[in-house]
């Protein structure tokens, strides 16, 4: 599964390759957005945490990984 993140104030968006299913994610989101200090912690693949204040999130897109095409048989 793949994450995408935008942190308010921070061009860049944060990717996060995760085991977590989507609906783990989303209830991970709704956790850290219900507090008044809430923190959005993601566990990527690789055993790593990635932790964003809620205050700060603009954006969070989930998106499930589609088999890469090699070559010019993208079809």
């Amino acid at each position: 599964m793949q994450v995408r993140i935008g942190v308010q104030f921070v061009a860049k968006e944060l990717v996060v390759e995760t085991a977590q299913s989507a609906d783990e994610v989303q209830e991970a989101l709704a956790e850290a957005l219900a507090g008044p200090r809430g923190v959005l912690v993601l566990q990527d693949q690789r055993g790593g945490r990635v932790v964003v204040p809620a205050e700060r999130l603009g954006y969070l897109e989930i998106a499930e990984e589609a088999g890469r095409t090699v070559g010019f048989g993208g079809q």
